[in-house]
């Protein structure tokens, strides 16, 4: 069972976001059932409140015998053409996330980017 749900949680992809444009994100720590845990990003312009995110999300992971919680929110700023990401802002019903955090996670997944952050903005 363990290793099934640490199998389940390796397919959890670390950054989901949109190609382009600003939009809300979230950042939700993914746990196997008594397991280890990892922290991912999640960021879509369909989403009008990060709550849209992080509970589409839950359901996926629900289905896949994964829990979640959620860290925190803010805003993405991708601009493809440049390179660069921006992560700013805050989510008014699960607080600040860790941008830090977040730049960590982007910039795995986006090497040859700028990525920056900022406490400041909504």
């Amino acid at each position: 069972m363990a290793a099934a749900a640490a199998e389940a949680l390796s397919r959890v992809a670390d950054v989901e976001i949109d190609g382009g444009g600003v939009f809300k994100y979230v950042l939700v720590r993914v746990r196997a059932a008594g397991g280890p845990g990892k922290d991912v990003v999640r960021g879509h312009g369909w989403a009008e409140y990060h709550a849209d995110l992080y509970e589409r999300m839950a359901q996926e992971l629900e289905r896949q015998g994964l829990g979640c919680e959620c860290l925190g929110g803010g805003r993405l700023s991708h601009r493809p053409q440049e390179r660069k990401i921006h992560v700013y802002g805050y989510s008014v019903g699960f607080g600040r996330a860790d941008h830090s955090v977040t730049t960590e996670k982007l910039k795995a997944k986006y090497p040859d980017y700028e990525i920056t952050w900022a406490d400041e903005g909504y």
